[in-house]
């Protein structure tokens, strides 16, 4: 199949790769002639495991190409993927302007049928609006062309991306036209290993669906987080009651784990935007609202706990900090919850130095020279001069360090575990003052700050 792609972000670039991996022509399109011409030699706007080789092979072998000319591979017709950032506006809503302008560009382009699939993270009705823009240009166009709207998110996790893509769980098709939906289950066949892995339903249960599902894992992050709080206060361990949780086959295990808040550019932008189309619906998300409320202070929390310890001033202290992106395994850094420890510890008189072992170019862009900031290249290098050690990220490379080098390096032997790596009764008797999420129990250690 001919298929044009645009927006090369996260998921457009993914979605191209992916696509001309199983045999298909992909042009990705984007406005950003910097990025175009950047992708053209190979070389990628982020790091996501694996997407890096299959963007290279499929370049060599033809299949998948970029460019900024949106007005000619409109023109193309066939299928068109809208895969452009709806980033949030200041009610939180999602700004989806980007959309639009591509769907205005689609019709007054295309001359031949189309079939435009969005995967655009989209407030519920979008795709009618996408339709009325692309039909209204036909009609100022006089042009006897026939297209079809089909509403199809996309529910990628930053770090597996491509083989979310490749293998996954489920693909939504949100229409009600025979032909589009044809054409959406020949476009993703190679992807789908039982006939029951592709839903079909109507456009507005589709693109409320992507909400919905990041609303509960959302939900589950922060009811988590809520308890590990509980934990503390009653001398309880979050990890014990995480494992028997878990094991309840209604529950599960996944998005349980307790930790230092979530980030990205999905759960909390998605998240205030469900509030904003409940509350503009006549009805409130007040689950919803709330499990923002308590991610944003989530985010401060370690920060706030090493501020304490120390008697509530960091003047003159350094802070090693281990982890800038908000998860593993990417070099994101939007809502990452170390920004929200960074500027805890920066306004309570601290130096930090930080390391992460992809994101450094993306703090480097975003702190630029903060004063009081050092970004370390290497993970010891960190602990330099430092009083104490946060953990942000549960990066592969922190979860089995040398801690008899750690204790030498640190001022104070003091570990503040925000994703919960360690065991406490290890550091303790390691002679290490832990701070964990919700494990009061073992906190306690021979170690002690004057």
């Amino acid at each position: 199949m001919d298929i044009t792609i645009f927006g090369t972000g996260y998921v457009g670039l993914v979605a191209g790769a992916c696509f001309a991996e199983v045999g298909n022509r992909v042009q990705c399109v984007d406005v950003d002639a910097t990025r175009i011409a950047q992708l053209q030699c190979g070389q990628l706007p982020f790091f996501e495991p694996e997407l890096a080789p299959l963007v290279r092979a499929n370049q060599r072998a033809g299949r998948l190409t970029f460019t900024t000319e949106a007005e000619q591979a409109a023109r193309s017709g066939g299928v068109i993927v809208v895969a452009v950032g709806t980033p949030a506006s200041h009610d939180g809503s999602a700004d989806i302007s980007h959309v639009l302008a591509v769907a205005a560009t689609i019709g007054e382009c295309i001359s031949a049928d189309t079939v435009v699939i969005d995967k655009s993270t989209v407030p519920v009705g979008t795709a009618e609006r996408v339709r009325a823009s692309i039909g209204a240009a036909l009609a100022r166009r006089q042009a006897d062309v026939s297209f079809a709207v089909v509403a199809s998110p996309e529910f990628l996790k930053e770090g597996s991306a491509v083989d979310d893509f490749l293998r996954p769980d489920r693909i939504i098709i949100g229409s009600d036209d025979a032909q589009a939906i044809a054409v959406a289950r020949r476009l993703y066949a190679p992807f789908v290993r039982h006939r029951d892995d592709i839903l079909e339903m109507d456009e507005r249960s589709a693109e409320l669906t992507k909400y919905a599902a990041n609303a509960m894992l959302a939900a589950r992050i922060g009811l988590m987080n809520e308890i590990a709080h509980v934990a503390e206060r009653l001398g309880a361990d979050i990890e014990s009651v995480r494992r028997g949780v878990g094991t309840d086959p209604r529950i599960g295990s996944s998005y349980i784990n307790v930790g230092c808040g979530y980030g990205g550019s999905c759960l909390p932008k998605d998240i205030r935007a469900l509030v904003r189309m409940a509350t503009d619906a006549g009805t409130g998300a007040p689950i919803s609202q709330h499990v923002d409320a308590a991610n944003e202070r989530q985010k401060r929390i370690m920060a706030e706990k090493l501020l304490a310890h120390f008697g509530g001033s960091l003047a003159g202290r350094t802070i090693a900090l281990w982890g800038l992106a908000f998860k593993p395994n990417t070099d994101d850094m939007r809502e990452a919850p170390s920004r929200a420890i960074i500027d805890v510890l920066l306004g309570a008189g601290a130096r930090v130095r930080a390391h992460d072992p992809q994101a450094l170019d993306t703090a480097r862009r975003l702190y630029g020279e903060t004063p009081g900031l050092v970004l370390c290249e290497q993970r010891d290098d960190a602990l330099t001069g430092a009083a104490a050690l946060i953990v942000a990220t549960e990066w592969e490379q922190f979860r089995h360090p040398d801690f008899k080098a750690i204790k030498m390096a640190l001022e104070h032997p003091l570990v503040v575990d925000g994703r919960n790596l360690y065991d406490p009764a290890t550091l303790a008797e390691l002679g290490f003052h832990y701070i964990g999420v919700g494990r009061h129990r073992a906190a306690a250690s021979a170690a002690s700050v004057s």
